[in-house]
This record gives structure tokens, sequence and C-alpha cells, in this order.
């Protein structure tokens, strides 16, 4: 009976300790601009030369730590970065652990290419000692945000985005309108970092102008940073099969132009803040972090040519397989599941709905950046969809994920109610 009550006492009092450990938070970032400029990618295909550029590159950090738990949230202005470079940095940053570093990609078509896409010659082009500063620059932007890590409490929101922001360019309403954000005020009440989750393609300049360029997401940090004073992070969500800028005019032409990136960036960095404003502040959140490795078969010709015979040298099993990683994520009252690649918007739909919280976030393009992910329903079945299948890993990739992550779910303590 002693012994019992001895256990009882000291999970009592493990639990006490635990939550009386300070929630902190810290942010940096850095400057990811090639000088000089080089060619742009917007995916497959010969990359175009760039000849002037529309705000800068970044790679933006954002901390966050609760007792023991420490995990970094990483965004980069990219088309996609893949784990194959996600790993070099995770090997270099030494205050986290490799399986609470999280790096996804924005997805602007007007940058260099992180892929290294080989042409039918198997020649690419991308330029692998730019990508080798940009792995380094990561684990800065990492570490120094650690070096930040302050006293703090969150904000955490989940709301509809209005205006003409997105819309999907397969079937008009077939898209998620909801944006979450993440706020880390200090204790002063000043933002330190406030974080957007929408999903949506930041293509409205596109790769065929020679214009480098974050897009959208370089007006939406404007406009967040000139009005709370903290760094702003975008991490994109699921936005595959076509999730993508409302440039449309009427006529049917479209607003392909910098002006735009500023009026769709600020008008979501508005709504983000709207969304945020009313939103309670939390004192002390909790904070979990779990990672599992998922493995996903390579059926695509066209994406096994790639990771094949990229100079990044991509690891693949005997059995022509693919392993990354996923996570999933408990702050507070929010719960927030990584995606790696381009998951179409019922993909997204489905497994928010399986969340346990209020407040679900979905990562997209983060850890990794395997192509679309469609059902097996959906792939192949039309010809809307033949480029999205053609550019997949293959049938069962979005069951796989699916599968995997509400398994992530399941094993997981309920977020904060």
């Amino acid at each position: 009976m002693k012994k019992v009550l001895f256990v009882g006492f000291i999970l009592i009092l493990s639990a006490y300790f635990a939550h009386a450990q300070p929630f902190r938070a810290g942010a940096a970032l850095r400057v990811i601009t090639p000088n000089p400029l080089l060619p742009i990618s917007g995916g497959i295909g010969t990359p175009k030369k760039a000849t002037e550029k529309k705000g800068d590159l970044f790679v933006r950090a954002f901390v966050l730590e609760k007792g023991t738990t420490r995990i970094a949230i990483v965004s980069v202005d990219n088309l996609g970065w893949p784990s194959v470079l996600g790993n070099k940095s995770r090997a270099l940053i030494r205050s986290i652990p490799p399986g609470n570093v999280l790096i996804g990609a924005t997805h602007t078509h007007s940058g260099p290419d992180a892929y290294g896409f080989p042409d039918q010659s198997g020649k690419a082009l991308a330029d692998l000692p730019y990508l080798d500063q940009c792995v380094k620059k990561i684990a800065e932007a990492v570490e120094e945000a650690v070096a930040k890590l302050q006293p703090a409490t969150l904000k955490i929101a989940v709301g509809e985005a209005k205006g003409k922001i997105a819309f999907n360019y397969y079937a008009d309403e077939l898209y998620d309108p909801r944006c979450g954000v993440i706020q880390a005020l200090s204790t002063a009440g000043k933002p330190i970092v406030t974080l957007v989750n929408y999903a949506i393609h930041p293509e409205v300049i596109g790769s065929g102008r020679g214009i480098l360029s974050p897009d959208l997401c370089g007006p939406l940090y404007d406009k967040i940073e000139s009005k709370t004073g903290g760094m702003a992070i975008f991490m994109n969500g699921a936005q595959g099969g076509m999730v993508t800028a409302d440039v449309r005019r009427e006529g049917g032409t479209e607003a392909n132009t910098w002006e735009e990136c500023i009026r769709i960036g600020e008008l979501l960095g508005e709504e983000a803040l709207r969304i945020v404003g009313p939103a309670k502040v939390l004192e002390n959140p909790s904070l979990y972090c779990a990672s599992r490795s998922i493995e996903f078969p390579i059926e695509s010709d066209m994406m096994k040519y790639i990771l094949k015979n990229s100079p990044l040298g991509y690891k693949l099993n005997s059995s022509d397989k693919v392993t990354t990683q996923l996570n999933l994520l408990n702050i507070g009252p929010a719960q927030i599941l990584s995606i790696p690649g381009e998951a179409l918007p019922n993909i997204g739909f489905y497994v928010k709905r399986h969340m346990n919280t209020k407040y679900p976030f979905l990562f997209g393009l983060t850890n990794d950046a395997f192509g679309y992910m469609l059902t097996k329903v959906d792939f192949n079945s039309f010809k809307r969809y033949d480029y999205i299948s053609r550019t997949s890993l293959g049938e069962m990739t979005g069951e796989i994920y699916i599968e995997q992550a509400l398994k992530s779910v399941a094993e997981s303590p309920k977020p904060e109610q």
C-alpha cells in the first residue's frame, strides 16, 4: 500500500513540475536570396533565367520549449525542401533532437531548384553550393532562435480568411478557407512571432517571367511584421490539385504581377491578425512532439527517374520505396500534423476532421516534398487529374499518409481543451 502511495505521489509531483516549467519561445531568420541570382524553378523542367528579384527569400525559424521538450518549426522560401537537405541541417543542429525539427517549404514558384530535377539526359542544373549555404543557414537560424528563447504566452486561433485570396483551379470552391494562427507573446505582451498556416500555391508571378521572389509570402511577412514588431512565418497547408492564388480578372485574364502579390499577401496577413486578435492569452501552455518514419512506394516512372537521377542523393531502398518523417505536435489546444508533399484538399479536410482539437493545423510540404498526394479513388480516375497523378509517387500515397497520420493522432495525448 505504501509503495502504491509513493508511486502516486511521484507521478503527481512529476506532473506538477512539468506544468511548473515555464513555456518559452524564440525566433530568428536568415536571408537566402542568391547573389548573383540563380535560375528559377517552378517544378519539373529546365529552370528559367532570373533577371530581377522582388523581395528576398528567407529561412525563418520558430522555436518552442516547455521543460525538456524543445521544437523547431522552420519555413524555407522555396518550391519544396526535400528531406535529403533537411536532414543535413538536422545534423548541424545541436540543441534540438532531429525528430523535433520540422522543415517546410512555402512553395513559391519563383525560387532556385532545390530538388535537383534532372533533364532527359540525366543532367541537373541545381546549384549545389547554394543549397549547402541554405542548409547551414537553416541550422544557424534555429540555433539563434534557441539562444533567443524567452518566457512567453500564446494566442491560438483558427478561422475563415475572408476576401479574394485563394480558389481551386480545378473546382472553384474545393479548398479550405480556414487560416490557423499561432502567436507567441513576450511577458510584456509584445509579439515574438506570428505563424500563419493557410493552404495556397504562392505562384502569382510564376517561374516563367525571370523574377526571383518569395511571391505573396514576402508581402505577408512585411504586413505582419510592420503591425506586430515580431517575426512572421508562413507554413503551407493541403493545397494540392490545385489550390492557388486567386488572381482572376473579369474576362478570363489573370493579374500575375508583384502588385497582386502585395494585395494577396497583405490581405492574408491582415486576416491572420484579425483571426488571432480576440483569442485568449494562454499562460504556460503544454507542449508535445512525436515523430515517426513512414514509407511510400514509388510507382510513378517520372518520380522514380527524378529521385534516382537527382544529384542530391535521395535514399531509396531496394524495393524502390522512400522513407520520411511525419510529425505530430500539440501546442496548447492546437494539434499539428506535417504532410510530406502536396495533399489534395479532401485529404486535408478528412484528416482535420479526425484530429483531437478545435484548432487543427496541417503543415504541407513539411519534412519532404514528394509531389502530389491523392487518395486511391482520385488517382488516375479522370482527365483533370492526369498531371497530378503523374507527379505523385503512386496510387497509395494518400492512403498511406492518412493511415499513418491518424495513427499518430490515436497514439498521442489529447491537446489541452
